[in-house]
């Protein structure tokens, strides 16, 4: 990617800075919102254990699928109307979930909302390397931690606003955020009309050659890779972490849930720390090496000692996760064109949310047959151990493009 002088980060785009702060921190509110609710739901609405399932795998699920679908959306409607239409879908989503009368409505609501996520997580990148070409790194590191705080506060408010002002008014408030994000979307496609229907073809569009090609590419295959081990990862943690706790170093269910919570607290920081690295370091490999040596260490730890030091293997899972911020920015900095970022962005995200969908499922499948964590445990570290070939292939600065124009 060509060297940009950094601008003010109002210069003459203000509403686009507004835009990705308030899309980000939409990004997670479908997502959050249902499970710490879901006992008030079920006063109201019946909804088996098998349903209770559904509704928790329909996020990796539709995000996986929303990862082929969003270039397609792109080249449909450019990146700022491709936004718009994540917003909308979270929007009615939403209000969807907040009327239904029985499970299929809810579910629908979830499937819509969820789309939208899933639209909007691939399109983030490309609107920042579009408006903010200069400060990649800052930008993705601004909107990641905001996906950070978007996702805790649904689920911090949710049961305690639920029991004063009911679960369905609940549900419904969420929309009034989708809404107000699409203010600043409205106010740049009226400025800039002709403009963006010209870009919306020549610039942001990824050819369908190059969205069909990109397995070829090894800068892609490592992005992805990583990305997948991230995500297999963390979704495993957030079903089982509390458990393998319980079972093999002796917490209780409260202290389960609080390393649980020191998990997603650790990230915070590194999220923020680790795009800015990406964008001064010369070899990239180190840093995705250190996410998997702390993933490896705190799998080793529980493996070996889990009651000893169990807070530290807690925390160094935790730290793990600056895999999920590294990739965003490498989906910007490894592509030359807003349309290989596209590409890069859905074909990524795509197959790692439908691997870590997956990941949860090994993950109790191993359990059950072995009967203990310790088959589970060494099926993640044999997940972790294959991101490092990646890192000595991400460690030399190289283009999608060039790959496949080769």
């Amino acid at each position: 990617m060509s060297e940009h002088r950094p601008l003010p980060l109002w210069a003459g785009r203000t509403a686009a800075l507004l835009g990705i702060v308030l899309v980000a921190f939409t990004l997670r509110q479908a997502v959050a919102t249902i499970s710490p609710i879901l006992g008030d739901i079920r006063v109201d609405i019946p909804i088996s254990n098998i349903g209770v399932g559904l509704l928790g795998t329909l996020p990796p699920v539709l995000l996986a699928a929303s990862g082929f679908v969003a270039p397609r959306v792109a080249r449909g409607f450019g990146l700022d109307g491709g936004i718009m239409l994540a917003l909308l879908l979270m929007t009615l989503g939403h209000l969807v979930r907040a009327f239904a009368p029985g499970f299929a409505v809810l579910l629908v609501g979830s499937v819509v909302a969820l789309a939208g996520t899933g639209i909007g997580n691939v399109l983030l990148p490309p609107v920042v390397r579009r408006y903010f070409p200069d400060r990649v790194a800052l930008l993705t590191a601004v909107y990641v931690c905001i996906v950070g705080v978007g996702t805790a506060v649904p689920a911090a408010v949710a049961a305690p606003v639920a029991e004063q002002i009911g679960w369905r008014f609940l549900l419904g408030i969420w929309s009034v955020n989708s809404v107000v994000a699409l203010v600043p979307w409205l106010v740049i496609i009226a400025r800039e009309r002709r403009q963006r229907l010209a870009a919306a073809v020549a610039v942001e569009s990824p050819p369908p050659a190059l969205v069909t090609r990109l397995w070829r590419s090894r800068v892609a295959l490592s992005i992805t890779v990583v990305f997948s081990t991230s995500t297999i990862c963390t979704y495993a943690a957030f079903a089982w972490l509390p458990e393998i706790l319980g079972d093999i170093a002796g917490s209780t269910p409260t202290e389960a849930g609080v390393l649980l919570a020191v998990t997603g607290i650790i990230s915070v920081p590194g999220a923020f720390v680790a795009p800015l690295l990406v964008a001064r370091l010369r070899n990239v490999g180190w840093l995705i090496a250190a996410g998997i040596a702390s993933f490896l260490c705190g799998y080793l730890g529980l493996l070996f000692a889990p009651a000893t030091l169990t807070l530290l293997w807690v925390l160094l899972i935790g730290s793990g996760s600056i895999l999920f911020p590294v990739c965003l920015v490498l989906i910007n900095v490894r592509t030359r064109s807003h349309g290989g970022t596209v590409a890069l962005s859905g074909f990524a995200q795509g197959v790692a949310y439908a691997l870590g969908a997956l990941g949860p499922l090994l993950v109790g499948l191993l359990h059950d047959v072995s009967g203990g964590w310790a088959l589970p445990l060494l099926f993640l570290l044999a997940v972790t151990l294959v991101a490092a070939i990646s890192a000595i292939t991400l460690a030399r600065p190289a283009f999608v493009e060039d790959e496949l124009a080769r």
